[in-house]
């Protein structure tokens, strides 16, 4: 229960405007993020491997939540094999696009919107761990700052965030 309301907390938060907007390097960033899943990559002999990241105009935390989300669900919906992450950026058209790409179990393409809808599972709960509030909380992240989130997946073929 205690997960549940801190993960609505969070939900509520993000967009409260009263946290100023800084110049954030996504380097530091994926370093914080990297850090801070230290522990999972190990246990899960994951390999991450993360492009030259920008400076973008961003609130700090919600960058590191943002990529901690990502890459955790990559961890955390890994296959038979270790996770392969990569992370990635390119810049077209004055926008920003991040991709976040991995070799887990994958989900079937018409479940791709479902997933960022808050309390939406596609597993039964005990299987995977987690409130199905990440996706929703990364979504919400992301449209603050006037951006879209999607995922690209076939089955067993991993997934691609973007």
């Amino acid at each position: 229960m205690r997960d549940l309301i801190t993960g609505l907390l969070e939900y509520s938060r993000i967009n409260r405007f009263d946290t100023a907007l800084e110049e954030v390097d996504c380097n530091i960033v994926m370093s914080e993020v990297l850090a801070n899943l230290s522990t999972s990559i190990t246990e899960n002999k994951a390999t991450v491997k993360v492009d030259n990241m920008p400076v973008i105009s961003a609130v700090h935390v919600q960058m590191v939540q943002l990529f901690q989300n990502l890459i955790g669900n990559a961890m955390k919906f890994k296959g038979d094999e270790d996770p392969k992450i990569k992370v990635s950026h390119t810049r077209s058209g004055g926008f920003h696009c991040f991709s976040i790409s991995d070799n887990g179990i994958g989900i079937e393409q018409k479940y791709a919107d479902k997933i960022f809808e808050i309390f939406q599972r596609l597993h039964p709960v005990g299987k995977y761990p987690g409130m199905g509030i990440g996706l929703a909380i990364c979504k919400k992240i992301v449209e603050r700052y006037g951006g879209k989130i999607w995922m690209e997946s076939s089955m067993g073929r991993g997934s691609v965030h973007q």
